[in-house]
Order: C-alpha cells, then sequence, then structure tokens
C-alpha cells in the first residue's frame, strides 16, 4: 500500500511538471514599432501595442445613395478633445496626436502631404523643411551675458511649437448604406493648425491660424491603433487614437461642404453668427437625412 502512495505521487509530480512545460512563455511586446517606453509600466501592456485597426466593410456602389464630403474644425481646447492636446511634452509612455503623428512621418510610416492644398486632395508630399517652417521651428538669436556682462548675440535653434497646434480640421466622408439601412461616417484626412499671435501676446486682432500638414487617414491608421489615448476615468482601460476617430468621439463644427462654388468654406460667404448659424445648418441637414431613413 505504501508503495502504490509513492507512485501516485510521482506520477502525480510527473504530469504537473509536464503541464507546466507546455505552458506558453509571457507573450513580449515589441516596441520597435511604437513610441511609448513599456520599461516603466507596472506590468506588459499588450492589447493596444499590438492592436490592429479593425477592418473598414467592404461597400458596393450600388449600396451607396447617398454621399457628401464635410469637413470639422476641431478645438483642441474643448473638454472632449482634450485628450489629443495634451500633454503638451511627453509623459512616459503618453504623447499628444501631433507628436505621435510627426514620430510616424519621421519614421516613414506614413505620409506628410500639403496643407496649402484648395482642395485638400493630397495632391504632394512635404519634407522635412516644410514641416519645419509650417511648425514654426527656425533659427534665431537670443542676448547672452558674457563673462564680462556684456550681452552677446547668440545663435540658438527653436524647435517646432507643438503646444500651438490648437485646432485639427478633419475631413470626413458621410454616407447612406442602404444595404444597412445606416448613415455611415469615415474620416479621410486630419490636418493640425497652428494657432499663434503674430506680436507673442494674446491678442484677438493679431492671431493667426496656419495649417502644418495634412494626414491621410487610411496611411495612419496602423500607427494610431498601437498607442493609447489618455482615459481621465480609468489608466487600466484606454481605447487607441484609431478607435477615437472611428467612433467620432471628438467634438467640432462643420467648417466646409462639398459644393458647386470649388468646395468653398463657410468662412467665404458667411462671417460672425450668420457663419455658426451656417454651421449648424449643415449639421441639421445630415441629422434630418439620417432620420428620414426611418420613415414609412
Amino acid at each position: 500500500m505504501k508503495r502504490l502512495s509513492i507512485i501516485f505521487l510521482g506520477l502525480s509530480f510527473a504530469v504537473i511538471g509536464s503541464l507546466s512545460a507546455q505552458q506558453p512563455a509571457a507573450a513580449q511586446v515589441d516596441s520597435s514599432n511604437t513610441v511609448l517606453d513599456f520599461k516603466k509600466e507596472v506590468y506588459t501592456k499588450e492589447n493596444i501595442p499590438n492592436k490592429k485597426p479593425i477592418p473598414l466593410p467592404y461597400v458596393r456602389e450600388a449600396d451607396v445613395m447617398w454621399e457628401k464630403t464635410i469637413w470639422w474644425m476641431v478645438d483642441l481646447r474643448e473638454k472632449n478633445n482634450l485628450p489629443l492636446y495634451y500633454p503638451t511634452q511627453p509623459i512616459g509612455s503618453r504623447v499628444n496626436l501631433v507628436y505621435l503623428l510627426l514620430k510616424g512621418v519621421e519614421s516613414g510610416e506614413i505620409n506628410a502631404y500639403d496643407p496649402n492644398d484648395t482642395y485638400n486632395e493630397f495632391p504632394r508630399t512635404i519634407g522635412k523643411a516644410e514641416l519645419d517652417l509650417n511648425f514654426g521651428a527656425k533659427k534665431d538669436t537670443i542676448d547672452v551675458p558674457d563673462e564680462d556682462g556684456n550681452m552677446v548675440s547668440t545663435p540658438r535653434d527653436v524647435p517646432r511649437r507643438l503646444d500651438e497646434v490648437k485646432r485639427l480640421l478633419i475631413k470626413e466622408k458621410w454616407y447612406i448604406d442602404k444595404k444597412h439601412s445606416m448613415l455611415k461616417r469615415e474620416v479621410q484626412g486630419i490636418c493640425p493648425i497652428r494657432v499663434y499671435s503674430r506680436g507673442g501676446e494674446e491678442d484677438a486682432s493679431s492671431m493667426e491660424m496656419t495649417k502644418t500638414m495634412w494626414i491621410y487617414m487610411p496611411e495612419a491608421r496602423e500607427i494610431l491603433a498601437r498607442h493609447p489615448i489618455f482615459n481621465r476615468f480609468n489608466d487600466a482601460q484606454n481605447i487607441s487614437f484609431d478607435d477615437f476617430f472611428m467612433q467620432s468621439r471628438f467634438s467640432g463644427y462643420a467648417y466646409q461642404t462639398t459644393n458647386e462654388y470649388n468646395n468653398r468654406n463657410i468662412g467665404e460667404y458667411m462671417a460672425g453668427v450668420d457663419a455658426l448659424y451656417e454651421a449648424q445648418r449643415i449639421r441639421m441637414e445630415i441629422f434630418d437625412i439620417e432620420q428620414n431613413l426611418w420613415e414609412y
């Protein structure tokens, strides 16, 4: 009886050892394709860094019964859009949208397109020199005291002013898919916009807006899907930048829509309060089209 017990225990340990050997090793995240520093995390975050963008559904031309292209002006200082603006400088693994897009451009993963194209159709890519100019990077001089207390003009490099990117221009396609009886929307492009004062002071009369670059969204989805956007309620439950845009969580107003006048924007034919009413009219027009889908 004692011998049988010893044999039974031996077999049990052998089975347990075999099962332990078959357990897969902990997955290692390849951080070579991301700007996040996972060494500073308490645990290995694998969900979003290894995430792929959700494929868009196939749409037949015959199923699209209505389509419209709309450009939205998004103010990054609005509460819903703050996760796109902050942090203005990387904090550990946290980066903002513009920093991430520029990292993608520098690595060659995505292209930066000419922001001054009249029709916003991504016709030409731009390089580092144009990006530096658009983001306010330049060579400057500053007066620095020498050993004798005399002020000496010293050259310095002014970095890109990412903190001045306070708006986005987002190009979206809206269409009705009659196969699913749904009004759908798909982001086509993102254009960060610098908002700054010529005189260096917050004076409304001297404020300027400069488009910096156009990013073609289908090219950028891979890198946006691999990086989380900050969740103010729970650091452990994040979504990716790609999810944020695909779910249309941003807040903005209509800036431009396709029309017979060379797709002119609202500011070319309306001003002040009238421009706001026109933007609201465009939004309500889309709302009415969606509601009319369910009329019998």
